[in-house]
């Protein structure tokens, strides 16, 4: 699980099993932050649309928007949704990760070895991020 700014820029980065739901692990990931304070608003797929997260999120501050599942009785009003087509930033981000093999291909057998190659691969993308050249 990855969280990113506006402009693609991670701000949390958290791993575990592929057993648990995705719905299960925000707290986590969310505590894992790199000294950033909660986001105002959390941009999710449709596995992140639930009630109960919806209730814990706001308790925080943090609004939760993702796009409604089939099932679903209570339907969020179109403004959030608008703001989903901001997650191809979130995408770009993983691809980014995606560009450094030993992430990519997860050869590290412990848990905490990966995740300190993600979290290296994080800050490579940062550095990146600050020392590029202004784009004209």
């Amino acid at each position: 699980m990855i969280m990113v700014d506006a402009s693609g820029v991670p701000l949390a980065v958290h791993t575990s099993s592929a057993s648990p739901a995705e719905v299960t692990l925000v707290h986590d990931t969310l505590e894992a932050s790199f000294g950033m304070d909660f986001p105002k608003r959390l941009i999710g797929d449709k596995a992140y649309d639930s009630d109960g997260l919806d209730v814990e999120l706001e308790t925080l501050g943090i609004e939760m928007i993702a796009p409604n599942r089939r099932n679903r009785k209570k339907t969020q009003d179109g403004r959030p949704l608008r703001r989903y087509r901001r997650r191809w930033k979130v995408e770009r981000t993983i691809a980014w990760l995606q560009s450094f093999r030993r992430v990519r291909t997860r050869d590290e057998v412990k848990a905490q070895n990966f995740l300190g190659m993600v979290q290296l691969a994080c800050i490579v993308i940062l550095l990146r991020l600050v020392t590029s050249p202004p784009v004209p």
